[in-house]
């Protein structure tokens, strides 16, 4: 009888010209890591504009987490309707911070990026698991007139550390245009996550440089991670030169 009742409820609609409307599609909010910039979700949002979803890719001023994350916040909360929040690197740390009392976020999803615990850091996870070789890849840091430091890969070891699945042609540009992270930032340790509360997604590439796969692996399962995506040889932009998996992903975590 319910059964029947429904077709007939939907039935009357479409017969009185009432539309039924279909649940809005989550807006998706990009945020990258150290060393990118926004255009390294062009690929991703590309593909996310074909299947009908409005994108945001922030700018992270990338200086602190707790800053960052505040940002970040913004940007989520002029939003109207839910949105699923996308981190890639350290971004996954803001992610896990920014999320926080931000009840229109649907899900997270982790792309080659940092799920710290409460108290843990980007740094201090990084060196947990043997295979990181982001150290040796550093030019000589920046100082700042407020006393901290910048840090930039060095461009001539760029395209093997950071994007050695990428064209050379597009890696000259991209090391050109990476932008800066402080090192208090990587320091900086998070607070409560929010993906002891959210549903979250992770996809990574096993050939990574920077946060090595164990550790990877390790922040997928201890997040509860309801789908793992590992890209065989990719490197840590796997956003770069695997668009397509990146956003099908995403696109999971929306529906």
């Amino acid at each position: 009888m319910a059964k029947l009742a429904a077709t007939v409820t939907i039935a009357t609609a479409l017969l009185s010209g009432t539309a039924i409307a279909e649940p809005a599609k989550p807006t998706i909010v990009l945020v990258h890591g150290a060393f990118a910039d926004s255009s390294s979700w062009n690929g991703v949002v590309a593909s996310l504009k074909k299947g009908g979803y409005t994108t945001v890719a922030v700018a992270n001023p990338l200086r602190s987490v707790s800053n960052d994350a505040r940002v970040v916040s913004d940007v989520v909360a002029s939003i109207a309707g839910p949105v699923v929040l996308v981190g890639h690197s350290y971004g996954g740390q803001v992610i896990s911070n920014a999320a926080q009392g931000r009840e229109n976020i649907k899900s997270l999803v982790y792309v080659a990026a940092f799920a710290p615990d409460a108290g843990e850091a980007a740094a201090e996870l990084a060196s947990k698991f043997p295979g990181g070789k982001l150290g040796e890849a550093l030019a000589p840091p920046v100082k700042l007139s407020d006393g901290g430091v910048d840090l930039y890969i060095d461009q001539a070891k760029f395209h093997d550390q950071f994007a050695h699945d990428v064209p050379a042609e597009i890696t000259v540009l991209m090391a050109a245009g990476q932008r800066p992270i402080t090192e208090a930032a990587l320091s900086e340790k998070s607070g409560e996550p929010a993906w002891k509360s959210l549903p979250s997604y992770f996809v990574y590439g096993d050939g990574d440089k920077n946060i090595p796969a164990e550790a990877l692996r390790f922040m997928a399962e201890r997040a509860d991670s309801k789908s793992t995506v590992v890209v065989e040889g990719a490197s840590h932009v796997v956003m770069v030169s695997n668009p397509q998996v990146v956003a099908d992903l995403i696109e999971e975590a929306a529906k």
